[in-house]
């Protein structure tokens, strides 16, 4: 993948080289191979390259035939071969990039339908003066904008904007988004005037200064669902998964996977040793040192089976306090996992050996995969029970309790679309309103207001528009890319996404089981004992390590009188939290992450942009 920027003034302006520089220098780690640059007068273009596909050619920004349109792309159209032999035109070079003009050429901006990959990419029109914006389908790359009365800028991350933003500032009604979400939900971000490109969006600038964004994609609707049986539901699945890992293997450099041993990546593993003949395949996967939440040893059988070159790496709690605060900054939030850190350490690990990773992402929110999908007929008929009792009952719990806990100040939320909402939040409406002093000045609870047909197909269409597009999708490019490292996800080729949401939710929570329909196809080609083990997820032993290595840092940064955090919160509610788990009487880790990876975020981006 690589990293883009453009600029378009509305002043008559001619846009600078030098600007455009100082913008695509902070994505260096995007694109280590190579850097471009275009400008015609008030329009220009940058680019820097990871260079996965045509490596000696292709070079970015790329004029199409006609000299009239110019294009600046990140991504990977994974169909570029089948689109160039249905395209006529006089192709230079044997990548994807020249694709994209093609199809422009002839189809104009609806040729993004055609695409199969992940992608955010720009195309200025100067015949027709427009500017147009794309992204992916499931929102796999990220792509940012900032405009004013006199220009418009994009970039791939937002520090890349700031030589356009005269004083950048954080956008205070994005804390009530971030307590809620542990990120900030499209179109908004942390920064006053930045905006992202939703997920699946086409955005159009005119010269005259006008936006105009429309989706060009969308999830199947309630209405489109496939009558099938169970097993004819897991062949379809089969048929899309093993296109999508085959499609997934396009490059022109090595392509390793990560492996927990768990059985989205396992299955993902094996359909890839299946598809190459069981040959060259190196695999990736961390540890933290701690029995209850590591996997390694289930990740090694894995690979026995798929028959990988098998890699590992133990991150410890001296690598977060050494990473938390980059790595802050090239999330341009606060990081929103613990698991963020751990992922980087996994792509600094693959980068030593391959230049592309396929991953299993996506899997749990398209079919179903994490317990709270057992509870969605309860979350929408919870309404019916007053919330005060199960507060009461909630606060109560020991720290012991911790799935309990999260199930109670759920279902303890005044209404669906907050109960939806409270199974992911670190906080519950009445403490984010307690925190800050007062309710949120906006709404952003749309994806969950917009799903229909039954509670489970609700549930996964606001996760696949929250909680995966603005939290996990964005967590695996950052932290792969800080490290140079290509992600692929197969389960989000937008086939597979369209067949989830057409597959009736009884293939997905089936008889107590969640993602039923991934673990039966998993049978195919795992031992049962892999596959029918109990999921532990990609978990980090922060309990302790607030308890321990981390309490001091905890206290001094959020309690001290420098504090963002002490600033903006009420500082007797948090310093009730620390206190709370240093005690060990209740388990506050999620809620103390949060806060604590606000104020070490706020910290570096101050740092950064008075450096």
């Amino acid at each position: 993948m690589c990293g883009i920027v453009g600029v378009r003034r509305f002043d008559g302006g001619p846009v600078s080289k030098e600007l455009l520089t100082d913008m695509s220098g902070s994505l260096q780690h995007r694109g280590p191979d190579d850097h471009g640059l275009w400008c015609d007068g008030t329009v220009g273009f940058a680019h820097t390259r990871l260079s996965i596909i045509d490596l000696a050619a292709s070079a970015q920004p790329m004029t199409g035939a006609r000299g009239t349109t110019h294009l600046t792309f990140n991504g990977e159209i994974l169909n570029y071969r089948e689109l160039r032999a249905g395209l006529d035109y006089p192709f230079t070079t044997r990548g994807d990039t020249e694709v994209l003009l093609g199809l422009y050429d002839r189809y104009g901006p609806a040729g993004v339908s055609r695409l199969r990959g992940q992608f955010a990419y720009a195309i200025h029109d100067s015949g027709t003066g427009e500017t147009h914006l794309f992204r992916d389908r499931l929102g796999i790359l990220p792509l940012y904008y900032y405009a004013t009365d006199t220009l418009f800028a994009f970039a791939s991350e937002i520090k890349a904007l700031y030589p356009v933003i005269d004083s950048p500032r954080v956008d205070t009604a994005s804390l009530h988004d971030f307590l809620a979400h542990r990120s900030v939900p499209a179109p908004y971000t942390f920064i006053e005037g930045v905006r992202k490109v939703p997920q699946g969006h086409h955005l159009v600038v005119r010269g005259d200064g006008t936006i105009r964004t429309e989706a060009y994609w969308r999830l199947p609707q309630d209405s489109e669902l496939l009558d099938v049986t169970p097993a004819a539901a897991v062949e379809l699945l089969d048929e899309a998964l093993r296109a999508a890992v085959r499609d997934a293997l396009v490059a022109d450099v090595p392509v390793g996977a990560y492996l927990s041993g768990g059985v989205d990546s396992s299955l993902i593993c094996a359909l890839v040793a299946a598809e190459r003949g069981g040959a060259g395949l190196h695999t990736f996967s961390a540890g933290f040192g701690d029995e209850r939440v590591d996997e390694t040893h289930w990740a090694r059988m894995a690979a026995g089976i798929v028959g990988s070159e098998h890699h590992e790496t133990v991150i410890t709690a001296g690598d977060f306090q050494d990473d938390w605060a980059r790595l802050s900054w090239h999330r341009d939030s606060p990081l929103s996992e613990p698991a963020d850190v751990a992922v980087y350490r996994l792509a600094q690990l693959a980068r030593e050996h391959v230049k592309v990773v396929l991953s299993g992402e996506g899997s749990d929110e398209l079919f179903g995969g994490y317990p709270k999908y057992r509870f969605a007929r309860a979350t929408r008929l919870a309404g019916a029970v007053p919330g005060a009792p199960l507060r009461l009952l909630e606060e109560r719990l020991p720290a012991s309790q911790a799935r309990l806990t999260v199930a109670l100040r759920a279902m303890s939320e005044p209404s669906y679309a907050e109960r939806m909402r409270g199974w992911f939040a670190p906080f519950t409406t009445l403490e984010r309103d307690r925190l800050l002093g007062g309710p949120a000045q906006r709404t952003v609870l749309a994806p969950y207001l917009d799903g229909r047909g039954d509670s489970l197909r609700r549930m996964l269409y606001a996760d696949a528009h929250t909680w995966l597009a603005d939290n996990l999708l964005e967590r695996g490019d950052r932290m792969s890319m800080a490290a140079s490292l290509e992600l692929r996800p197969p389960f989000l080729d937008h086939r597979v996404a369209e067949l989830a949401f057409r597959l009736p939710s009884s293939v997905k929570v089936r008889g107590g089981t969640t993602k039923w329909i991934v673990k039966e196809l998993a049978r195919h080609h795992l031992p049962l004992g892999l596959v029918d083990r109990p999921k532990v997820g990609f978990k980090v032993p922060l309990d302790e390590w607030f308890r321990g290595h981390l309490r001091e840092m905890a206290f001094d940064l959020l309690d001290g009188p420098s504090s963002f955090v002490g600033s903006h919160f009420d500082r007797v509610e948090v310093r009730r939290l620390l206190d709370r788990h240093t005690t060990g009487g209740r388990d506050e880790q999620p809620r103390i992450w949060t806060l604590l990876s606000l104020e070490v975020w706020h910290r570096e981006l101050q740092r950064r942009l008075t450096a």
